[in-house]
């Protein structure tokens, strides 16, 4: 019985050991991510300022209305799963929030520019850039302040050691296309850049070290787009996007890479990363089939079937009468199937498929090597 003793002893040394030897390869260099954007990456502020989202959004993942824009989960959200973090709280959600990991500025229909200047429609979010960014300063201060005294905020140091996301700036180009022309919005283009690059030294200044900046989506390839912009046959290309607000995408989206590039210059110490997401979205709406789906310029959730499902005056979710009859916006049975949800946004399928070209890095300007700097987590 003695001699068996020191085999337990033995076998349990090993177990601690090796747990040891996991824990220790378990790391991530970041605790957090603040994110900063429009319905693209909203995961709820919108609707916790002004509650009216209804089903079908959030089908697919939360099987109820999660305040995303989508039937599911977000390139924000499938990214805080990779990294080990949970999903992010809405600044604005006052009630169930925890931000001890980060915290989500972005909402609906935000603009990088100021909404009230005559640049911009109606239906427009309050919650522009700079407005976002205040409400970050505002947050450091807070945690700064009571973090001893409140479980959900983080320690302070987590400033230096998050991942900064933008995802915004396309409601700055869409949201007058049809009345003012490609022309006119590519007037007011340098402004949102240069808007963008200002918070990115404010955030610097705040300990921001890893700040990305997603580019702007081909919106030329969006079932909302080709309703409603004018265009014909012409500037159609093979894959059935608009070629010509396509164009217009690049050459914004050239003039953010480059500005980036320049950031980086004087930021020495802090990797500022251009994503080309476009490039990924682009690709899906071109050659679904090749990427596990089926529709590429097709709405799965909206009105009117046809190549696109999609009609502005019946939104995803939405009863109207129409020509005398009552219609509703119904979602389609395999939303997994299609790059667009509501001719708007992404679905859950494309959103995690843009993410694991982000993970990969090859999409990254100049590359970022995720896997180097965490064990990352999947993302099923």
């Amino acid at each position: 019985m003695s001699a068996m003793v020191p085999n337990k002893l033995l076998v349990l040394c090993m177990v601690i050991v090796t747990s040891l030897v996991c824990l220790s390869y378990s790391k991530c260099d970041f605790e957090g991510i603040f994110n900063f954007g429009d319905s693209n990456s909203d995961t709820g502020g919108f609707y916790a300022a002004f509650p009216a989202e209804k089903g079908p959004y959030g089908m697919t993942y939360f099987h109820k209305p999660s305040g995303r824009a989508t039937d599911g989960r977000l390139i924000v959200d499938f990214l805080a799963q990779a990294l080990g973090l949970p999903f992010l709280s809405p600044y604005l959600q006052s009630i169930g929030s925890d931000f001890r990991h980060g915290a989500n500025f972005a909402t609906l229909a935000s603009t990088v520019l100021l909404p009230n200047t005559s640049l911009f429609v109606t239906g427009i979010s309050p919650f522009s850039l700079a407005i976002q960014l205040n409400q970050m300063k505002e947050f450091k201060a807070r945690v700064v302040e009571l973090h001893e005294q409140e479980t959900k905020l983080p320690n302070p140091d987590i400033f230096g050691k998050s991942i900064y996301t933008f995802y915004i700036g396309q409601n700055d180009f869409t949201s007058n296309l049809a009345a003012i022309g490609i022309g006119g919005v590519k007037e007011y283009l340098p402004q949102v850049v240069s808007q963008i690059g200002a918070t990115i030294k404010e955030l610097y200044e705040l300990g921001g070290r890893t700040i990305m900046v997603l580019n702007l989506a081909p919106v030329g390839c969006y079932p909302s787009m080709l309703v409603e912009l004018p265009h014909d046959s012409s500037d159609l290309d093979e894959f059935g996007c608009m070629v010509s607000y396509n164009n217009a995408v690049v050459d914004y989206n050239n003039m953010l890479k480059e500005t980036l590039t320049k950031i980086r210059e004087n930021l020495s110490d802090a990797s500022v990363i251009y994503v080309d997401t476009s490039s990924v979205l682009l690709e899906m709406f071109r050659h679904p089939t090749s990427h596990g789906l089926q529709h590429g310029t097709r709405a799965c959730c909206g009105y009117g079937g046809g190549d696109y499902n999609f009609n502005p005056r019946v939104y995803c979710g939405n009863t109207k009468e129409l020509n005398g009859s009552t219609v509703t916006a119904t979602a389609c049975e395999d939303p997994y199937h299609y790059v667009s949800w509501d001719g708007i946004h992404a679905t859950e399928a494309a959103n995690k498929l843009t993410t694991l070209a982000i993970l990969n890095g090859s999409y990254s300007d100049p590359p970022f090597p995720f896997h180097e700097r965490c064990d990352l987590q999947p993302i099923g």
